[in-house]
């Protein structure tokens, strides 16, 4: 790390500036993994899971039973803030939601807005060094509050090939439905 201490204003521009990073590269790297995935669906994503993360996973989603022995190793605590939190957020969402009203702007004419939830959504979640089960409820409580009918959650499994017990607790108490790793 650099640590500067009171540069003279005509170096500050220098000190702020960021990186130029070359995407060109990049490109063609992910194109190549776009189309080993759509050529050769969940059998490219295991390939790369080892390439990448060192992991070897038979399976990407996650089992009924990996749920259980999650659910099973986090602190009553931790569940406890979880369940406090989800309520928070349920209450605060459950206030946001559209009241639909129809107004006549004038005769004959009638407006009004119309809520429709998304039928099926994707959630991301970040895992890793840095799991967090925070991102679950501020996503899916939400999506279940809209209406969504069907919510799958994605998040990167740890050098074990297994997302984090907090998180997989969270999505269920969200009531997610597919959990993907």
């Amino acid at each position: 790390m650099q640590l500067i201490k009171y540069p003279p204003k005509k170096d500050w521009n220098n000190i702020l500036a960021r990186p130029l990073l070359d995407d060109s590269l990049l490109t063609d790297k992910v194109k190549k993994i776009l189309e080993d995935v759509r050529n050769k669906g969940d059998q490219a994503v295991l390939e790369y899971e080892v390439r990448f993360d060192g992991v070897n996973m038979k399976s990407l989603q996650v089992l009924p039973e990996e749920i259980e022995q999650a659910i099973n190793r986090v602190p009553e605590d931790l569940k406890d803030a979880i369940r406090l939190a989800m309520k928070n957020i349920r209450t605060f969402h459950i206030a946001q939601q559209l009241i639909s009203r129809k107004v006549e702007t004038m005769p004959g004419v009638t407006c009004w807005q119309k809520a429709v939830p998304i039928q099926k959504i994707g959630l991301y979640v970040p895992g890793g060094t840095a799991p967090l089960f925070s991102t679950v409820i501020m996503l899916a409580v939400p999506a279940k509050i809209a209406g969504c009918n069907e919510i799958i959650l994605c998040s990167p499994p740890d050098k074990n090939g297994n997302i984090h017990p907090a998180v997989l607790f969270a999505a269920h108490e969200a009531g997610v439905d597919k959990i993907f790793k």
